[in-house]
């Protein structure tokens, strides 16, 4: 269906259109006329230790140099206590009516607390945070009187922002106008291509009953008209927009409404999944066959999702946690339409193995953007400024690790781009050995294998180390001989040239295993520290969890672990629902490695299944589903997966019909009935659209 298409259902459908378009614009403009502007204030307070115990080795009376360890446990206990319903009803009858939240401060390992209360009279607000200021100190006395604790181990909480004048905050009521308006004009689409496809299927049933009114009746043919709006519009045309926009937009860059959801690229992706949506109801396209195991793991996904949803309005839960929650729906909307567009919206094999390298192709445009911030030192991300769209997070920089600048190229963080390009190298590595592609050149096979694949030691982490191992133990060993011991040369080989063409990289990368390992690493100190701190939250809510997308870093912290992270937000349903994914993508690559009938679909299957194995693994490193062009690039490949198993099924059935359809042509029968009995057993072959 093309753009001229749902511009002529539009127009027919007017009276959806007009009057729903009408309405939700007024409606907005009530909303921006009634919704006063909202104004915050912020104050930070920092724990310090007791005057006892600060007199001691090593701080020696500096209580300051002490701001850590078990202090950051007690400023997570006084967090839980401000947010208590008891400090609430204090709070309010000290005139702190409004609505306040209390947490850790972004991207702080102290026990560094941010208060802030938000409110639509700016001489109010101000009041009400020096008052919660105040109260907060009182609180932590209070909590260790409680204790009997002697007065001289007191900790003490000492602002260190005082409470700042207040600032409007205009983000939440655009938020609310442009639900509005998006829900008014989507519903009035959808509503429009709804009623075609009832007037399609009415016209379909008169048809079949043998009435066809005049205006529908057969015309000379006419020459199709030529131009953007009549051009043919299929789903790998619309996902290699969305990669367009995914790998080159920054993942920080986001429209102001929506918050880190709002990547162009997300929003492309909700507009392909209307567009599938009104060809689908319009009659012009059905689901390829052999493809539902994707979405249904989806629809698993989701059921948790809205569950963990359903949990979040249940609580007593913050302003900033109910629009995280929001913005959860949003991110899964565009996760189930890219898994859709894949899946079901592809209905040619060679459409699908279009956007396979186009897929390969731009990442390794990515990656060598990665190459240019490693050796300039910089990131090239930063520079890039597009009007309309603003950063999602504060104090993106570049980041070091020993005397190495890791690149993030265009995505977020190092980690989302090592993790992004190890999910892609098996691709890559499948191109490279495809026999259809020989007459492409060893240069144009090989080189974003080894574009990519270079790219991974460079962000000097483990995450991509181990992606990068997994994708060669899983791949490497199911070659012939010949190939495999070639590889592995080169793999050594590559190893001793980036020994030698930079000094110093394999050793601190390998320096990072042996610090992990001993158990002396102060990145992974600081994980397991914050594992035991999300064990309360998790045994708060453990079924359901606390409401996915809720659980951020500036309400809470850090989890750099997607597991812990899924606990915490969606409880033990949603941590079966994400293991489900990974169990689907697993099955798909070895279901396609099992049914293929040429070498190099087994290989295929093979690629899908080590994609699939770095991504069970490596969301153990870091909170993999929170990156956006990370979570794009896996629900695509394990919706490409699914696509490429119902081919396969589809064109085993096929072969296994025709072999039957051989035996019964070959085998004796009666001279009269011979003829016959063979036609009437040869299958009907349909081609697959």
């Amino acid at each position: 269906m093309s753009l001229g298409d749902l511009w002529a259902i539009m127009c027919r459908r007017w009276y959806f259109m007009v009057p729903l378009t009408v309405l939700s614009l007024l409606t907005g403009g009530y909303l921006y006329r009634t919704i006063p502007v909202s104004y915050q204030s912020q104050s930070s307070v920092t724990l310090l230790d007791s005057t006892a115990v600060s007199d001691l080795a090593p701080t020696f009376g500096n209580p300051i140099s002490n701001a850590g360890g078990s202090l950051v446990v007690t400023a997570d206990v006084l967090i839980r206590a401000l947010q208590s319903s008891d400090s609430a009803k204090e709070l309010r009858s000290r005139g702190v009516t409004d609505r306040y939240t209390a947490g850790f401060a972004p991207e702080a390992d102290s026990p560094l607390l941010t208060l802030s209360v938000t409110g639509t009279d700016r001489a109010k607000v101000l009041r009400e945070t020096t008052t919660l200021t105040k109260f907060t100190a009182e609180q932590l006395k209070a909590l260790q009187a409680a204790s009997k604790v002697p007065a001289d181990y007191f900790v003490q909480a000492t602002p260190v922002v005082l409470p700042q004048t207040p600032v409007s905050e205009s983000k939440a009521r655009y938020q609310n106008i442009a639900a509005v308006l998006i829900v008014g004009m989507v519903s009035a689409f959808l509503l429009s291509i709804l009623a075609e496809g009832v007037a399609v299927v009415r016209r379909r049933g008169r048809a079949q009953a043998g009435y066809l009114p005049r205006r529908h009746r057969a015309k000379p043919p006419e020459r199709a008209p030529r131009g953007l709006l009549t051009r043919r519009l299929d789903a790998t045309t619309i996902l290699t927009g969305y990669l367009v926009l995914a790998f080159f937009v920054p993942s920080n860059l986001t429209l102001p409404a929506l918050g880190g959801v709002g990547t162009p690229a997300n929003v492309f992706a909700l507009l392909g999944l209307l567009w599938y949506l009104a060809t689908w109801l319009g009659g012009r396209i059905r689901p390829a066959e052999g493809t539902r195991l994707p979405r249904v793991a989806m629809c698993v996904l989701a059921v948790a999702v809205l569950l963990s949803y359903v949990a979040d309005a249940t609580r007593d839960s913050s302003h900033a946690e109910v629009l995280g929650a929001d913005r959860g729906l949003i991110g899964l909307g565009v996760w189930v339409a890219l898994v859709v567009l894949v899946s079901a919206g592809i209905q040619e094999r060679d459409r699908l193995e279009t956007l396979m390298r186009r897929l390969v192709v731009l990442g390794t445009v990515v990656a060598l953007i990665g190459y240019y911030d490693f050796f300039a030192a910089t990131n090239v991300a930063d520079s890039i400024h597009i009007p309309g769209l603003q950063s999602s997070t504060a104090g993106v920089s570049v980041m070091d690790r020993g005397s190495f600048t890791r690149p993030r190229s265009t995505t977020s963080h190092p980690l989302e781009f090592g993790g992004m390009l190890a999910i892609l190298v098996p691709f890559a590595v499948h191109q490279a050995f495809d026999p259809v592609r020989r007459h492409a050149g060893a240069l144009r096979r090989w080189a974003p294998v080894a574009i990519m694949a270079g790219a991974l030691p460079l962000t000097v982490s483990r995450t991509s180390i181990i992606g990068a191992l997994i994708v060669i133990l899983v791949m490497v060993p199911r070659w012939k001989p010949q190939r495999r011991w070639a590889a592995i040369g080169i793999i050594l080989g590559s190893v001793a040239g980036f020994k030698v063409i930079i000094p110093g990289l394999i050793g601190t990368i390998t320096n990072l295993f042996a610090s992990f390992l001993s158990n002396s690493d102060s990145s992974t100190q600081a994980r397991t520290v914050k594992y035991s701190a999300i064990v309360p939250y998790f045994e708060e809510r453990p079924w359901f969890g606390r409401g996915f997308g809720t659980f951020t870093p500036d309400l809470y912290f850090f989890t750099d672990n997607q597991y812990m992270l899924t606990l915490a937000e969606m409880g033990i349903v949603g941590l079966v629902a994400l293991f489900a994914l990974f169990v689907t993508g697993i099955h798909t690559g070895g279901a396609i490695r099992r049914l293929a009938r040429t070498d190099s679909d087994r290989e295929l299957g093979q690629a899908f299944l080590a994609s699939a194995l770095v991504a069970l693994v490596i969301s153990a490193t870091f909170d993999a589903l929170s990156f956006p062009m990370y979570a794009g690039m896996f629900f695509l490949t394990l919706g490409a997966g699914g696509s490429y198993l119902g081919f396969i099924r589809r064109e085993a059935a096929e072969a296994a019909a025709a072999a039957e359809a051989t035996v019964a042509t070959e085998a004796p029968a009666p001279e009269g009935r011979r003829t016959s009995e063979t036609e009437a057993k040869l299958p009907q072959l349909v081609e697959s659209r």
